[in-house]
């Protein structure tokens, strides 16, 4: 059975969590493909929460092979961490499998990452320090250190050494700051190996495996569209691939292992960090958007930057991940509040109309935002299970979403456990929809 991507469609934090976590159920495999610690999924099952960052969501169910495939980059404490956390809390973790050749994430990393971020002042990019960047550079320039250079000691101690003649050199002679000593970095992560050496194997036969005996996977993306290195908004983008194109390079299989590509949007938009973002509320109308939807950093708890939903996004991502459905998510305690919404529906930029994403970043960077203004709903809809439950105000807005997207909604998100979910059939994506 060819398997499911699940992507998140606009600036991360659409709530792919919770949609991992309810499409896992059945599963028999959740691949995590791409990015490292710098992403959080938050999961909300009865009156717990996990917040997990490098952990599939599969983990959570026992049944379920949990794979960090070799497209992520890997922070051996925050994994540990995790899997400590999880087990305290009852549950295992022995079904984990982690690809020897995803990138560990080193001390230097993480430091360089914080002195650039730093030296950039007012030009940041807004990363969250993690080392996620500097990992994926090392990557690129075949310097990095894979999961597998730790159960082998000459080696790992080999790559250290060269990796540090530069690094160190960055660190002293441009930041001032001291250098990192071998010994201090090859003993701390030597024991992180003792922990994780039973777990280290080669995903990609595995995962192919699993797909060709029929059974279900689940490629549980990270981040969102708008972030992805090659087709976001760079330079304020994170350094992997998230889209659904991602999953090819980052869990080891082809296009055609994909049947299903679900698209994850926030009913509204958010995005956390710096860069342009032409629908954005930045006055009390985004405040009060912030502080209903409780709109808040899983991994760093920075507020998020909150905005009206954005067709023109939504187009871009539709197509570029040749999406089959969409999951629309939080369309409950924000939109529900006021009295008219709003959505996207073009830019204009010095007399030009662009309905489709703009060729050239200086024109996203200042774009206005032409917007459709539709009727609110203002009453709790948490409960609705079924279409006909929606007020036809709440109807009419998703309608309108997909009508502009061009891809069918199939299920949409009124509460942050997995139940309080209403399912919307629609066999066939409608036309495009011809713009006001």
């Amino acid at each position: 059975m060819p398997g499911i991507a699940l992507v998140g469609t606009q600036w991360g934090d659409e709530g792919k969590g919770k949609v991992t976590h309810l499409m896992a159920d059945g599963m028999d495999m959740v691949v995590r493909y791409s990015g490292g610690n710098n992403a959080g999924h938050t999961v909300i099952v009865g009156n717990d929460t996990f917040k997990l960052h490098l952990l599939p969501v599969g983990i959570l169910y026992p049944n379920i092979t949990s794979v960090i495939g070799p497209g992520v980059v890997v922070d051996p404490a925050v994994l540990l961490d995790e899997m400590d956390a999880l087990e305290e809390r009852g549950i295992s973790t022995e079904r984990l499998l982690i690809s020897g050749n995803a990138h560990l994430i080193m001390p230097y990393h993480r430091e360089l990452d914080r002195l650039s971020e730093r030296r950039l002042g007012k030009y940041k990019l807004g990363t969250t320090k993690r080392g996620i960047g500097p990992a994926y550079a090392d990557k690129a320039t075949r310097i990095g250190i894979r999961v597998q250079d730790v159960v082998d000691q000459k080696i790992f101690v080999q790559k250290i050494e060269t990796a540090l003649h530069e690094k160190n050199q960055i660190l002293t002679k441009i930041y001032g700051r001291l250098p990192m000593k071998l010994n201090q970095i090859v003993e701390e992560y030597l024991g992180y190996a003792d922990r994780i050496e039973k777990r280290i194997v080669d995903t990609t036969p595995v995962i192919h495996a699993a797909l060709d005996a029929g059974k279900s996977v689940l490629f549980e993306g990270a981040q969102g569209t708008m972030l992805d290195v090659d087709h976001g908004t760079y330079p304020f983008v994170t350094s992997s691939n998230p889209i659904a194109g991602g999953v090819c390079a980052g869990a080891g299989v082809g296009p055609r292992a994909l049947d299903r590509i679900i698209g994850v949007a926030k009913a509204f938009v958010t995005r956390v960090g710096e860069g342009p973002f032409p629908s954005e509320e930045a006055g009390e109308v985004g405040e009060r958007m912030r502080r209903l939807g409780n709109e808040y950093g899983a991994t760093t708890n920075r507020p998020r930057r909150c905005g009206w939903f954005d067709a023109v996004i939504g187009r871009y991502a539709a197509s570029l991940n040749s999406l089959t459905e969409m999951f629309l998510t939080k369309l409950d305690t924000v939109l529900s509040d006021f009295e008219t919404v709003k959505i996207c529906v073009a830019y204009e930029f010095e007399g030009d109309r662009f309905e489709d994403f703009p060729p050239h970043q200086t024109i996203f960077h200042k774009a206005t935002p032409v917007y459709e203004e539709l009727p609110g709903w203002r009453t709790d809809i948490g409960g609705a299970r079924k279409w006909s439950d929606l007020p036809k105000e709440a109807q009419r807005y998703v309608e309108r979403i997909e009508e502009l997207v061009s891809v069918p909604i199939t299920q949409i998100s009124v509460g942050p456990e997995a139940t309080e979910t209403v399912t919307r059939l629609t066999s066939t994506p409608p036309p495009r929809a011809q713009q006001a």
